[in-house]
């Protein structure tokens, strides 16, 4: 599987991966579209299609910026450019099964995939399966073991999916960590929430934890129904107004945290059972209503 949608060194802020990708100034691309008004940006949209097939995501993002004529052509996101960098990028694993269903564009499946949870910003002790979504814990006694996205948030609102795929155990955390946050500890402890660097959901206790706390039960309802395996589980992050909130199904459970620092915050998560498994998929902004 190429890594080419995807960050392939550990865990990078959106507003850094940003400000490299909008630099198009003096730029190739810049330069043969002549803003529009070159043979570029006068060729016809069936022969831009057939080149942009051929380019990785990081090329494609800064085409985009290059002219109207080109963005309009990029816009589609079903078109062939990008059904075709997706079955370069993504493995036959992830476009058969349902890991992706919610997803209904190849770029929002592209997307998920550069915001997927990080194969070298992790615990030893887990590794991200072939599909680039599922995390895997290896059965080891006495740790607890987590891992980030890829990429990090510092501005706007976002949304992902998060289900486990096999047993619990005594702790499962969802939530955000900071850079700083540890992502592996001895013993089975609720990881995420542990210091003040990160704030986890303990699915199995449904306890929210902060700075080594538990800031109370959530939801806030009595009779809290307790998670059931293959689950999917929606955070929303808004970064905003600083806020965590989680769905379940088509229901709002509210929100969890308020006040979130200022701060590059990614998606996280922490394991405790031996051979369970945990899939993200990066949903983009979410929809309100």
């Amino acid at each position: 599987m190429s890594g080419a949608a995807g960050g392939g060194g550990g865990s990078s802020c959106q507003g850094a991966a940003a400000a490299a990708s909008c630099s198009s100034a003096g730029s190739p691309y810049a330069a043969a579209a002549g803003g529009g008004a070159g043979v570029a940006g006068r060729l016809p949209a069936r022969v831009l299609e057939h080149v942009f097939s051929y380019l990785e995501l990081s090329d494609l993002m800064r085409c985009t910026l290059v002219c109207w004529h080109w963005n309009n052509i990029l816009a589609d996101e079903n078109s062939e450019v990008w059904r075709s960098l997706c079955n370069r990028s993504l493995s036959d694993e992830s476009m058969r099964s349902d890991i992706l269903c919610n997803l209904p564009t190849y770029r929002g499946k592209l997307k998920a995939y550069q915001y997927a949870l990080s194969s070298h910003d992790c615990s030893r002790n887990v590794y991200v399966k072939k599909n680039g979504f599922t995390l895997h814990r290896n059965p080891i006694a006495q740790s607890t073991d987590g891992a980030r996205g890829k990429i990090g948030f510092t501005e706007g609102r976002h949304a992902w999916e998060i289900w486990w795929e096999g047993p619990l155990g005594t702790v499962a955390v969802i939530g955000l960590a900071t850079k700083r946050a540890s992502m592996q500890c001895q013993g089975y402890v609720a990881l995420l929430g542990s210091d003040d660097q990160s704030w986890g959901w303990n699915l199995v206790d449904n306890n929210l934890l902060h700075n080594g706390e538990v800031n109370g039960n959530f939801p806030q309802c009595n009779n809290a129904p307790k998670y059931q395996i293959g689950e999917r589980i929606r955070v929303i992050l808004d970064m905003d107004d600083k806020t965590l909130a989680f769905e379940r199904g088509f229901e709002f459970l509210g929100i969890a945290f308020r006040g979130l620092p200022k701060a590059c915050l990614f998606p996280a998560v922490s394991a405790v059972y031996g051979n369970t498994e945990v899939t993200m998929v990066y949903l983009g902004k979410p929809l309100d209503g």
